[in-house]
């Protein structure tokens, strides 16, 4: 599999630095009047966060053009995954990366799909009978505040377009850094909000430097950022290999 910039760097060469995570902000979120309609008038370091994508809304995570929108081959492919990893699909909605996903991983490996929505969950098991990688995915009920994955068990945890309707966005990530083996990646897919031509609403979309501010109050380390999408940016953050 082909590994892209840093990511390859890193695992070639075994460079890499620390520091230590930023502060929290006090207190972690604000309540505004001056909500937009797609959000939910809850603040994070700026950001305010958008309404949840409802399962009635599957079809449209499983539409034909997708692959040829959002290049979602070109990002798979930028992935560090490897045969025999378990990955961890957050906000795996209907399955689309999960199942693809699962065949790089292959039967030694494991795809944790996670979802908060039981509804989605399952669309994504018939998705998952239909391809045939039911006993390589596994679904899995998240909360709120706790996508409940193994501690220090997943290899690479991946957020598709999902990060930015997380309600508790700190706690989330408090719980995905504690998922992470050491030397865990973590994946972010965001549309790019520094591009008006991104054909998706507002509270949808991320800056770079929005995601960067929102994970440096984390265990984890900065990698690079994949700009190979024609809609999206690819932000890469890995945990390191020593306690914080």
């Amino acid at each position: 599999m082909r590994k892209v910039g840093a990511i390859s760097l890193l695992l070639t060469t075994g460079l890499w630095g620390w520091s230590q995570a930023a502060a929290p902000p006090n207190p972690l979120y604000e309540q505004r009047q001056e909500a937009n309609p797609d959000g939910i008038g809850k603040f994070y370091l700026g950001r305010e966060i958008s309404h949840v994508m409802g399962h009635r809304a599957a079809s449209w995570l499983e539409r034909p053009e997708r692959e040829l929108e959002e290049r979602t081959d070109l990002l798979l492919n930028s992935l560090p995954i490897s045969e025999g990893d378990v990955v961890a699909d957050i906000g795996a909605g209907s399955g689309y990366f999960a199942w693809r996903i699962a065949q790089r991983v292959g039967r030694k490996g494991k795809v944790l799909a996670v979802d908060i929505q039981p509804e989605m969950l399952e669309i994504l098991r018939k998705n998952m009978e239909t391809q045939g990688v039911v006993h390589q995915v596994e679904p899995i009920l998240g909360s709120i505040t706790d996508p409940r994955l193994p501690p220090s068990g997943v290899d690479l945890a991946l957020m598709v377009d999902v990060y930015h309707e997380f309600s508790h966005p700190y706690e989330m990530t408090e719980k995905l850094v504690e998922g992470l083996k050491p030397g865990g990646w973590l994946v972010l897919v965001e549309y790019r909000a520094e591009d008006p031509a991104v054909p998706i609403k507002r509270l949808h979309k991320m800056t770079e430097n929005q995601v960067k501010k929102e994970m440096e109050v984390h265990n984890l380390e900065y990698v690079e950022t994949i700009g190979i999408l024609p809609w999206q940016h690819i932000l890469v953050f890995r945990k390191p290999d020593h306690p914080s």
